[in-house]
């Protein structure tokens, strides 16, 4: 096999591989504790996490303070983010369920809308974003993974990719 063949073979590979996650919200129907992502996030909730790079190194430790309130269909989380090195930050998201299992969301650094799907004890919620990244500015794709526990505790998984290929991994435990 040439050179040129063989690029061209581990690029279909790697494409694959980003495409393979075949989780889908709807097999988590029936999983216990039942997340009501409303029920969760009104009140006061607190959250830890850390952003892992693709290598597994970790880039950032931070909290997050969160304020929700409920309104019908609609959810206001104020977040209040602050990280390890001293940086601030806060995000405003504004989430409607508008059908049965199907969510929606805006906030002022998110890309379009946010779409989430949730059954059982999972929710999946994706959306872009632009990401500061020192002097430059990433759209990155997030695709959370949120799981209620027992105890009050939601375990949020997110994958960041950048042009379909994983920059990172966010994890969060939030707590009520």
């Amino acid at each position: 096999m040439s050179s040129f063949n063989k690029k061209i073979f581990l690029l279909a590979g790697l494409l694959v591989l980003v495409g393979c996650n075949t989780m889908k919200p709807e097999q988590f129907e029936g999983t216990e504790p039942a997340f009501d992502l409303f029920g969760f996030f009104e009140g006061n909730v607190s959250a830890w996490g850390i952003f892992e790079d693709r290598f597994g190194n970790l880039r950032r430790q931070f909290t997050v303070d969160i304020d929700g309130v409920v309104d019908g269909d609609e959810l206001t989380l104020d977040e209040n983010f602050i990280y390890a090195d001293g940086e601030v930050d806060r995000r405003v998201w504004k989430i409607r369920r508008t059908a049965p299992h199907k969510y929606e969301g805006r906030a002022d650094d998110i890309v379009g809308e946010a779409s989430g799907v949730m059954y059982g004890n999972a929710f999946n919620w994706i959306y872009e974003m632009d990401l500061q990244v020192g002097e430059s500015t990433w759209r990155v794709k997030f695709d959370d993974w949120l799981f209620r526990q027992p105890g009050d505790v939601v375990i949020n998984k997110a994958t960041v990719t950048r042009w379909g290929v994983k920059i990172g991994t966010v994890t969060l435990f939030f707590k009520k």
